[in-house]
């Protein structure tokens, strides 16, 4: 039997209460659970199905390649070409290792930090989420605050003691923090659009100031780009945000529904990675043939057409949700947006931070999750998550999801 029946702590509602809905297949912009009834999919695997469900041309270049082989554990050309469609859409990655997920690519990267400035200390932002790894884990996000756990049981004091955490948006608690350890850090890692505690965009020279610190003490600075990779354009947006990474974390995307992960960046760091360096890294799986095979037939299909449909959506259900929480009223609610990613909060006032976002009323998400869900529309089932919208979602799937999204509020707004 699985562990709470689930393989990832959030899908077992704990958050929101009640029972997870067992999925059966998904098609489009839907879902269907194992009895039949159909879901508007608001989730979209937590942002990995841009174009939706099952995209036939996906689907088309997964089975070819299966029919070939699912893994060799050996070299294979579409592993380089999936590379160099990378390569051409993210600057920054040089030199480019594939993984197997999103946390195996951080845990990569802060490794090769540390081998290239001989440091141990990396910095990380509170509330920000880069996976499982036990040094990351140090007041992270997503499932961990839904849990309302600061970090993990099982992880050595001594561990998260390499990890300082800063306050995202506050560039004077990062420039303390570095006045006081800059020496002894290898790395600042950080999304550049906070995504696992809700969505929190960077306050305007905020990014800037993180690299500017960074790189004026000597240490390298990771962009986290597992969510915000080849979601909110064809490449990475840390550089348009004003973000100078030296190296960088991709996933979800670039996998086109299969299991990936790959971190990236300048040719001096990264050649420090086995076999042309000291750090070592390796994974049976990495780079396996249906997997690149599903993430080259994703990227050959998202298009600039791709990216303005996404915010179209994204501005759609964006004004939607405003009109609605304002016509039902009885709850201060905050919608924070970038692009097709967004976070909805039942908390008044500006999202900043994880403290602002932590005033978001579980409860009164918990209420409009349901009442929402009953009508057939699957959100996150968490308040400290991102509804991600996918390409196959028409304008009018989002008008007939109106009732639902309007049952939501008056749920949240009763007491």
């Amino acid at each position: 039997m699985l562990v709470g029946g689930v393989d990832s702590p959030v899908r077992a509602f704990r958050s929101v209460g009640g029972s997870p809905v067992f999925f059966a297949r998904g098609t489009g912009a839907y879902l269907i659970d194992v009895d039949g009834r159909r879901y508007l999919d608001l989730v979209s695997s937590w942002g990995a199905n841009i174009l939706g469900n099952a995209p036939p041309g996906v689907v088309a270049a997964v089975r070819a390649a299966a029919v070939r082989g699912l893994t060799f554990g050996a070299p294979s050309p579409l592993e380089h070409e999936l590379a160099e469609e990378i390569r051409r859409a993210v600057p920054v990655a040089e030199r480019l290792r594939f993984v197997s997920s999103g946390t195996e690519a951080v845990m990569s990267a802060v490794r090769a930090a540390r081998g290239f400035t001989g440091r141990s200390k990396v910095v990380k932002f509170d509330g920000g989420y880069h996976g499982h790894s036990d040094g990351l884990l140090a007041r992270a996000g997503s499932g961990v605050a839904t849990a309302s756990l600061p970090d993990s049981a099982g992880v050595p004091s001594a561990v998260v003691g390499e990890t300082l955490v800063s306050r995202y948006n506050d560039p004077d608690s990062l420039a303390d923090l570095f006045e006081r350890q800059g020496s002894a850090v290898a790395a600042v890692v950080v999304e550049p659009v906070a995504g696992n505690m809700g969505v929190v965009l960077p306050q305007p020279g905020f990014l800037s100031a993180v690299s500017r610190l960074a790189h004026d003490h000597g240490a390298l600075v990771i962009a986290d780009e597992v969510i915000t990779g080849f979601r909110l354009r064809r490449g990475t947006v840390h550089e348009s945000l004003g973000l100078h990474a030296d190296l960088v974390t991709l996933g979800k995307v670039i996998g086109g529904g299969m299991p990936v992960g790959a971190y990236g960046g300048r040719r001096d760091v990264m050649e420090v990675v086995a076999p042309l360096g000291p750090v070592y890294q390796a994974g049976t799986l990495s780079g396996n043939p249906v997997a690149m095979a599903a993430g080259r037939a994703m990227l050959d299909r998202l298009t600039a057409s791709t990216y303005s449909t996404l915010e179209r959506l994204g501005a759609q259900l964006e004004a939607l949700l405003h009109r609605l929480s304002d016509e039902v009223g009885g709850a201060p609610v905050t919608l924070t947006r970038a692009g097709s990613m967004l976070g909805l909060f039942f908390a008044g006032g500006p999202i900043r931070d994880r403290q602002d976002a932590e005033r978001s009323d579980r409860n009164r998400y918990a209420r409009f999750f349901h009442a929402v869900l009953d009508r057939g529309v699957y959100l996150p089932p968490s308040a400290l998550e991102t509804t991600f919208l996918s390409a196959a979602i028409r304008p009018r799937d989002l008008q007939l999801a109106e009732s639902a999204l309007r049952a939501g509020f008056r749920a949240a707004r009763s007491a």
